[in-house]
C-alpha cells in the first residue's frame, strides 16, 4: 500500500508541477494580451485623431475650392466687362477724336526715337540744337493733344471704367491663384494624414491579431492549468481514500485483537483467577464490565 501511495503522490506532484507551469504561462500570455490590447487601443486612438485632422483639412480644402470657383466666376465676369468696356472706349475715342487719337501715338513714338538718338549719338552743336527743337515741338504737340483729349469726359469715363474692370479682373485672378495654391496645400496635407491613418490602422489590425493569438493561447494554458488541478484533486481523493481504508483495516484488526484478549481475560475471571488492574481495564473497554 505504501508503494502504491508513493506512486500516486509522484503522479500528483507531476500534475501539480504541470499545473503551476501552465498557470505561469497563462499569466505571461495574459500580460501579453493586455500589452497588445493597449497597443491596439493607442493606435486606434491615433487613427481617430488623424482622421479628424484630415477631415478638417478636407473641409478647409473644399472651402478654398469654393472660393476658387467664386473668384473664377468673378474674374471671368470682369474680363467680359473689360472686353466690352474696352471696345466701347475705343469706339468713343475713334468717334470723338479720330485724328487726335492716332496722332498722339505717332508723336509719342517719334519723341521716344529722338530721345534715344539724343542719348546714343554724337552730334555737332547745330544738329543737337535742331534735335532739341524738334523734340520740344513734338512734346508741345503731345501735351496739346492730351489737353484736347481731357476735354472729352465721356471718353475719359469709358477709359477709367475699362481700367477698373481690368484691375478687378486681375485682382480676382490673383485670388484664384492664391486660393488654388492654399487648397492644394490643404489637399496634400489631407492625403498625408489619411496615409498616416492607414498605416496606423494596419498596425492596429496587426496588434488586434496578436491580441487574439495571445488570448487564445492564454485560454488554452488556462484550460491545461484547470485540467491538471482537477487531476491533482482526483489524486488527493484517491490517496485520501486509500489511507482511510488502511486506517479502517488497521482499526478493525486492532478491534479483533482487543476482543480476543478481552475474551481470554473474561474466561480467566470465570475460572476464578485473580485479575490485575490492567485486565479489569481491558474488560471495561471491551464492554464486559
Amino acid at each position: 500500500m505504501a508503494e502504491l501511495i508513493g506512486e500516486l503522490e509522484d503522479k500528483r506532484a507531476r500534475h501539480n508541477a504541470d499545473a503551476e507551469m501552465h498557470r505561469r504561462l497563462r499569466d505571461e500570455l495574459n500580460d501579453k494580451t493586455k500589452e497588445w490590447a493597449e497597443r491596439r487601443d493607442d493606435l486606434n486612438s491615433q487613427v481617430r485623431k488623424l482622421i479628424d485632422e484630415a477631415n478638417i483639412k478636407r473641409e478647409s480644402r473644399d472651402k478654398l475650392n469654393s472660393e476658387v470657383r467664386e473668384a473664377k466666376a468673378q474674374r471671368d465676369e470682369w474680363n467680359r466687362k473689360f472686353n466690352d468696356l474696352s471696345d466701347k472706349a475705343i469706339n468713343l475715342r475713334r468717334e470723338k477724336m479720330p485724328k487726335s487719337g492716332l496722332s498722339i501715338r505717332k508723336f509719342k513714338a517719334e519723341l521716344r526715337a529722338l530721345e534715344k538718338k539724343h542719348m546714343t549719338s554724337v552730334l555737332s552743336a547745330d544738329k543737337e540744337k535742331a534735335l532739341m527743337k524738334e523734340m520740344s515741338q513734338l512734346d508741345a504737340k503731345i501735351k496739346e493733344i492730351e489737353r484736347e483729349i481731357e476735354q472729352f469726359s465721356e471718353v475719359k469715363t469709358a477709359e477709367k471704367e475699362t481700367r477698373d474692370a481690368k484691375d478687378n479682373a486681375e485682382n480676382f485672378h490673383r485670388k484664384v491663384s492664391e486660393s488654388a495654391e492654399k487648397a492644394q496645400i490643404e489637399h496634400d496635407a489631407m492625403l498625408k494624414l489619411y496615409e498616416e491613418a492607414d498605416r496606423a490602422r494596419k498596425e492596429a489590425d496587426s496588434a488586434q491579431e496578436k491580441f487574439i493569438e495571445a488570448k487564445l493561447a492564454a485560454d488554452e494554458e488556462h484550460r491545461e492549468h484547470i485540467e491538471h488541478i482537477r487531476q491533482v484533486h482526483d489524486f488527493d481523493k484517491i490517496i485520501t481514500g486509500i489511507r482511510d481504508k488502511g486506517r479502517k483495516a488497521r482499526q478493525e484488526t486492532d478491534d479483533t485483537s482487543a476482543k480476543k484478549e478481552a475474551d481470554e481475560i473474561y474466561e480467566k475471571f470465570r475460572s476464578g483467577e485473580k485479575l490485575s488492574t490492567e485486565d479489569i481495564m481491558v474488560l471495561q473497554k471491551s464492554g464486559y464490565m
